[in-house]
C-alpha cells in the first residue's frame, strides 16, 4: 500500500575518505544535525562509509553487512532520533566466490530495524576520457533485485548512482507504486556537470515522483590507491519536474518538505505510467 503523507526530509551531501572509522563520526554528526532540524526521512550518499579506488584497501577496511560499524551506529542513530534514514549505500565484503563487494543501500526504520536492502544493479564500468576510466563491476559484484519499500509517508523505489541512466528500472518501479525514487551518488564530475541534473530531472518527470538524490562531493582523501572526485549537487526534485534544493559543491545538509499529493496530482494529469501499448519493431 502506498503512503499518503508529507515528510520533512534531508539531504546529507559527504565528503568522505576511504577510511571508515574516520568517516563515522562526522556522519553521526549530520544525521543529528538534520534530525534537529526536523527532519523524519534523512538519506546519505552512495559509499557512505568508505569512498575508494583501491580493491587492496578495501579488503583491509570493509566488513560484512553483520559486522559493518558505520551501519550499526547508524540504525542505532535512527532509533536514538526516531527517523527514517536510508543509507544511501555502504561498501561491504560479501560471499562472492571471486571476492567481490557489494554496493549496498539500506532503508531503516525509526526503531533501528532494516526495512529493506537493494544492492546496486549497474555497474559503472565506463571511459568518460582518455584519464579517467572506472570499472565497478572488477571490484562489486552487481545486484539481481529491484526493491520498493513500504513507510507510513510513501513507497520507496531504491536504487543506486549508475542506475540513473537505465530509465526502464525506474518507470518498473513507479509501477509497483514508488512514489518516492532514491539515487544516492558518487557521480563523477565529467558527467556530473553533463547529465546529473538533466536525468534526474527526467525520471521524476517519466515516473511522477520525487526523485531524491544526495550525492558525495569534493576530492576525497585517499590513504592508498588515487584520489578520486565527485560531483556534488545533490537534488530534489518533484514529480512535475521542478528542482526543489540543489546542495552545491559543499558538504552540507539540504532540507526540503515532499508530499505524497503532489504524487497524485502529476500521475492524474499526464498518466504516462499507465499508457504502455504493444509495439513490432525494431
Amino acid at each position: 500500500m502506498s503512503g499518503s503523507g508529507k515528510m520533512r526530509t534531508a539531504l546529507l551531501q559527504l565528503n568522505v575518505t576511504d577510511d571508515p572509522a574516520e568517516n563515522l563520526p562526522g556522519t553521526l554528526e549530520m544525521v543529528a544535525e538534520a534530525a534537529s532540524g526536523g527532519a523524519g526521512f534523512v538519506l546519505t550518499p552512495e559509499v557512505t562509509n568508505c569512498l575508494s579506488s583501491s580493491r587492496a584497501w578495501q579488503e583491509k577496511v570493509l566488513s560484512t553487512e553483520t559486522d559493518d560499524p558505520t551501519l550499526a551506529a547508524l540504525r542505532e542513530a535512527a532509533e536514538t532520533h526516531g527517523i527514517w534514514l536510508l543509507i544511501g549505500s555502504l561498501a561491504l565484503t560479501s560471499e562472492d566466490p571471486d571476492g567481490r563487494f557489494a554496493n549496498r543501500s539500506f532503508l531503516i526504520d525509526p526503531a533501528g530495524d532494516i526495512v529493506a536492502r537493494y544492492d546496486k544493479i549497474h555497474m559503472f564500468d565506463v571511459e568518460v576520457s582518455e584519464t579517467e576510466s572506472y570499472r565497478e563491476s572488477a571490484g562489486f559484484r552487481p545486484g539481481r533485485e529491484a526493491i520498493c519499500a513500504e513507510t507510513p509517508f510513501g513507497s520507496i523505489g531504491m536504487t543506486v548512482c549508475y542506475d540513473l541512466r537505465f530509465p526502464t528500472l525506474y518507470r518498473k518501479l513507479a509501477q509497483a507504486g514508488a512514489q518516492v525514487l532514491t539515487i544516492p551518488a558518487a557521480f563523477s564530475p565529467v558527467t556530473g556537470e553533463a547529465h546529473w541534473r538533466p536525468l534526474l530531472q527526467a525520471r521524476a518527470i517519466e515516473c511522477g515522483a520525487y526523485v531524491l538524490a544526495p550525492a558525495q562531493c569534493g576530492t576525497h582523501r585517499a590513504h592508498e590507491g588515487k584520489e578520486r572526485s565527485t560531483h556534488g549537487h545533490s537534488l530534489a526534485v518533484a514529480p512535475w519536474g521542478e528542482v526543489l534544493a540543489d546542495g552545491g559543491d559543499a558538504p552540507g545538509i539540504t532540507f526540503v518538505d515532499i508530499d505524497m499529493a503532489d504524487v497524485e496530482r502529476a500521475r492524474t494529469r499526464v498518466p504516462s505510467l499507465w499508457n504502455d501499448r504493444e509495439f513490432d519493431g525494431p
